[in-house]
């Protein structure tokens, strides 16, 4: 027997701008994994594919895709104001607690141990991108032409370094293309019609 589609919440203006604080304020270095948590685990205002869709959106604009999803999740829920209070939650805390980085880094940073502890922080959040990813995508349960997809996006960026645009200008239409077709909307042969 299937699962049950999970229900969502609306969250009032506060708790909007509470939940994105929680977000900035928890994720900093990994605001990603943060905020799929807060959103969809804890707080329940989207689904794993709703989450996954304004994600996705929010990677092919210009920006940080974490604020540009938090624009579009504001905004559904509240408007304009919405948009403003979700973006101002989850930039608020890292703003200060950059702040303050920079002043030590400023001072200390020229220490010999301090490259090596650089070093650690950035395989944490290379390595919590990666855990959020492989999450998603179980959780997704995705069809075989999506997985066949993000195979060919993850090797495009991490082995042929090719620029986040001409990925998604060469594969989305293909995508695009794959869940037409999965959805019945592409005939998918001749005799079909």
């Amino acid at each position: 027997m299937p699962d049950a589609p999970p229900t969502t919440v609306v969250p009032s203006r506060a708790d909007l701008f509470l939940g994105y604080l929680k977000i900035g304020l928890f994720g900093f270095g990994g605001v990603a994994a943060w905020a799929r948590r807060v959103i969809v685990e804890e707080r329940h205002w989207l689904t794993e594919r709703e989450y996954a869709e304004v994600l996705g959106l929010g990677q092919v604009l210009p920006g940080p895709n974490v604020g540009n999803a938090a624009v579009m999740i504001g905004r559904r829920f509240h408007g304009l104001p919405g948009a403003l209070l979700a973006t101002g939650g989850i930039y608020c805390a890292p703003l200060l607690i950059l702040i303050g980085l920079c002043l030590l880094y400023e001072r200390y940073g020229q220490l010999p141990a301090v490259a090596p502890a650089m070093a650690g922080i950035a395989a944490a959040a290379a390595g919590m991108v990666i855990g959020t990813a492989i999450k998603m995508v179980v959780k997704l349960k995705l069809a075989p032409e999506a997985i066949g997809i993000l195979i060919l996006a993850a090797f495009a960026a991490a082995w042929l370094r090719l620029p986040l645009p001409l990925i998604v200008l060469a594969l989305a239409p293909l995508s695009i293309a794959a869940s037409l077709w999965r959805a019945g909307l592409i005939l998918r042969d001749e005799a079909a019609r």
